[in-house]
C-alpha cells in the first residue's frame, strides 16, 4: 500500500458517476456514497484489485480481483442486479484519462498480483474436439462431490420442470418430471434404443431405463462424470442395458438409436459446428426416430461471440448459447421435422435459485471441497445465469423432431398443444 492515495479516485468517480446505485468502499475505509438507498456496497480490500483493473480494465480484470476476494459486495443479489442493470452516463476523453492517472495513485507502488488459480485461456481453433474436452474438463472435472453439494439426488445439471400439470414441491421432484417429460415427448417404449448426448451423471439414461425400459447410451467427455455415472448404472442393476462411454457427439459411430436426447449440450458446441452437430445427430437417428434438444438460447446479444471475458476465462470457456432460429436452422437443413417447441425460461430461474440457496447453504463444504476462489466464482455464475433468465436475456427450449420415414411420431405433447 506504498504511496497509496484513494483521494483522486474517489473525487474522479463521484464527478463521473453523479447518479449511483451502489457505494463503493475502499480498504483505508474511505467511501464513495451511493446516491440512494437501498443500495449494494462494493469493497475495494487491496489495492491489488486495482492493479488488476489496470491490466486488464473492465469485466476481466473485475472479475479476477473478485475471484480472488480483493473486490466483494455486502450483498451479492444486490450487487448482481446493479451490474446488470446500471447504465453508466458517457466519460469524455479527458476525464477518462483522470481517472486512469486516479487509478494508478490509488494502487500506488502495488506489485502485480497473479492471475486466479481457476482461470483458464485455451488457444486453437474453437470446437475442435481437443478444445472441446478441455473446456468441459475445466467446467465438470473438479470434483463431483462440489456438484452434489447443490445439484439434486441424481445429479441432473439442467433445468427442472416446475410448470406442469402438477407442481414439484422439491428440486428432486422438479427433476424427476423434467427427465420424465423428456421421455413422453420421445414416446419412450420398452426395447428401444436410445442415445443421450452429454448423459452428465447418467440421470436420464437411469431413468430412461428404470421407467420405459428402454436399453441407452449414455456419452459425455468428462471423465469424472463418466466415473461416476457408471457406479449409479451399476447400483441401479442396468449394467446390461446402460453404456457410459467418453466420447464426443462426432466420435459415435454405432447407431442408429430409435430415439435421442441432447439436454444441456448444445450451448458447447458454438456457431462453429452447429450444422456439423445437428447433421451428426441426424445420421444417428433411425428413419422415424425422434430428437429432443434441450438447451438455453439467446434472446438478446445475437452478435457476442462469447458470453464475456469472466465466463469464458473461469466458469464454461467457449460455451455460447445461440438463438433458437440459429438451432433450429441447423436441425431443418438435415431434414429434421420439428414437431414442437416448448420454453422454460421461468423454470430454469426457478432451479437456479434451489441451486443458488443449496450452494450458500455448503458454503464451507464447498470451500472444503475446492478452494475458495472457484466457489467464489460459482456463487457469482449461477447468479448471472439466474439474472439472465429473470430479466430475459436468454431462455431455454425443448425442440421435438423427427427425422422422416418409418415408424409415427411418438409421444403425448403437453394438453392443449396440438
Amino acid at each position: 500500500m506504498a504511496f497509496s492515495n484513494t483521494e483522486p479516485l474517489r473525487s474522479e468517480l463521484a464527478a463521473a458517476f453523479p447518479e449511483r446505485p451502489f457505494a463503493l468502499r475502499f480498504w483505508d475505509g474511505s467511501e464513495v456514497p451511493a446516491t440512494g438507498q437501498p443500495a449494494p456496497t462494493f469493497e475495494i480490500k487491496s489495492p491489488r484489485a486495482l492493479v488488476h483493473i489496470i491490466r486488464a480494465p473492465g469485466e476481466l480484470g473485475i472479475g479476477r480481483a473478485y475471484a480472488q476476494g480483493l473486490i466483494d459486495a455486502d450483498d451479492l443479489d444486490a450487487g448482481m442486479r446493479v451490474f446488470d442493470s446500471f447504465e453508466p452516463p458517457p466519460v469524455k476523453p479527458a476525464q477518462m484519462l483522470r481517472l486512469g492517472v486516479a487509478l494508478v495513485r490509488a494502487a500506488g507502488l502495488t506489485l502485480p498480483p497473479r492471475r486466479p488459480e481457476t482461470e483458464l485461456r485455451l488457444r486453437g481453433e474453437r470446437h475442435t474436439i481437443a478444445r472441446d474436452r478441455a473446456a468441459v474438463r475445466h467446467h465438470y472435472d473438479i470434483s463431483n462431490d462440489f456438484f452434489a453439494l447443490f445439484l439434486d439426488e441424481t445429479m441432473t445439471y439442467s433445468c427442472a420442470y416446475w410448470s406442469g400439470p402438477t407442481t414439484p414441491q422439491t428440486l428432486e421432484e422438479a427433476q424427476f418430471a423434467k427427465r420424465e417429460l423428456v421421455c413422453r415427448k420421445l414416446g419412450l417404449e420398452p426395447g428401444q434404443r436410445v442415445l443421450d448426448v452429454g448423459c452428465g451423471w447418467g440421470g436420464f439414461v437411469i431413468h430412461a431405463a428404470t421407467e420405459h425400459g428402454v436399453s441407452a447410451l449414455g456419452v459425455t467427455i468428462s471423465d469424472r462424470q463418466a466415473e461416476l455415472a457408471r457406479e449409479r448404472v451399476k447400483q441401479a442393476g442396468l449394467a446390461d442395458r446402460v453404456e457410459i462411454r467418453v466420447a464426443d457427439y462426432r466420435e459415435v459411430d454405432d447407431g442408429p438409436f430409435d430415439a435421442i436426447a441432447s439436454i444441456a449440450m448444445v450451448e458447447q458446441v458454438g456457431e462453429e459446428r452447429i450444422d456439423l452437430y445437428a447433421r451428426r445427430l441426424y445420421e444417428l437417428l433411425k428413419p422415424g426416430g425422434t430428437l429432443l434438444n434441450h438447451g438455453i438460447a439467446k434472446l438478446a446479444d445475437f452478435d457476442t461471440k462469447d458470453e464475456g471475458p469472466f465466463s469464458e476465462r473461469f466458469v464454461f470457456p467457449d460455451g455460447v448459447p445461440l438463438p433458437l432460429s440459429r438451432i433450429q436452422q441447423a436441425l431443418e437443413r438435415t431434414g429434421l421435422v420439428t414437431r414442437h417447441v416448448e420454453g422454460l425460461q421461468d423454470d430454469y430461474a426457478q432451479t437456479l435459485r434451489h441451486w443458488i440457496a443449496r450452494l450458500d447453504e455448503h458454503y464451507d463444504e464447498a470451500v472444503a471441497l475446492v478452494g475458495i476462489e472457484r466457489v467464489r466464482v460459482w456463487r457469482l455464475y449461477l447468479r448471472a445465469a439466474r439474472q439472465g433468465f429473470e430479466t430475459g436475456w436468454a431462455s431455454i427450449y425443448q425442440v421435438l423432431a423427427d427425422r422422416p420415414g418409418g415408424r409415427a411420431p411418438g409421444g403425448d405433447l403437453p394438453v392443449g398443444v396440438s
